[in-house]
């Protein structure tokens, strides 16, 4: 009898191990997946998700996410492009302001831009958003991130009210090699997992600048 119940008990704990690593297998392979995907459908607005700026100079991977969003507001994919991030402590200048002022610098006008300059993780970005955009009658939105956080913004996107798909951004430091690749899927995976979860992000642990 304890041999038997033992048996059960380690079968137990080998399915359980076996889900864990299922679940957590398939939703990398997701996030891998919607990495890839570059949907460039007309919408009612262009999302840049914030990244790191430095006295108003978007950090680089900041400014691969706009330079992309450039690319496809002249490409006609929407007529405005929304930058988004509020401020850390001390900042002159939020995410969004920044972002929008390398748009205006990079040729875009100022009338297409709208930066909303709230929140300090993706959640909160895209809840700022949403009353912006649902209050100006948008609701379609092209979300442009690094590959790897696709997956986890067009969620959360989802999730406060907007209709959005996704095309990031496929150059800057989040793309450069094989290993930055790896380790941005293993952090993104566990985000989303978090995410799914406790229905809170996840962008602050390890200071990635993942936004």
């Amino acid at each position: 009898m304890v041999k038997r119940g033992v048996s059960w008990v380690r079968r137990g704990l080998l399915g359980t191990v076996l889900i864990v690593v299922l679940v957590i297998g398939g939703t990398a392979l997701r996030v891998w997946q919607v990495a890839r995907v570059d949907d460039r459908a007309h919408a009612d607005v262009i999302v840049v998700l914030g990244a790191a700026q430095y006295n108003g100079e978007p950090s680089p991977i900041f400014e691969a996410r706009l330079r992309k969003a450039k690319q496809l507001y002249q490409a006609g994919v929407a007529k405005t492009i929304v930058t988004t991030g509020g401020s850390r402590t001390g900042d002159r200048y939020t995410e969004a302001s920044a972002g929008a002022g390398w748009l205006v610098r990079a040729g875009v006008p100022q009338t297409s831009t709208l930066a909303v300059g709230e929140g300090s993780d993706t959640l909160g970005s895209l809840r700022a958003v949403a009353g912006e955009v649902l209050a100006r009658g948008w609701h379609t939105a092209v979300l442009v991130s690094d590959p790897w956080h696709s997956l986890r913004a067009r969620t959360m996107a989802d999730d406060v009210g907007l209709d959005a798909w996704t095309s990031p951004t496929h150059s800057g430091p989040v793309v450069q090699t094989r290993q930055t690749q790896f380790m941005y899927i293993y952090r993104e995976t566990g985000a989303l997992l978090f995410y799914l979860l406790t229905k809170t992000p996840a962008d602050d642990v390890g200071g990635t600048g993942l936004g």
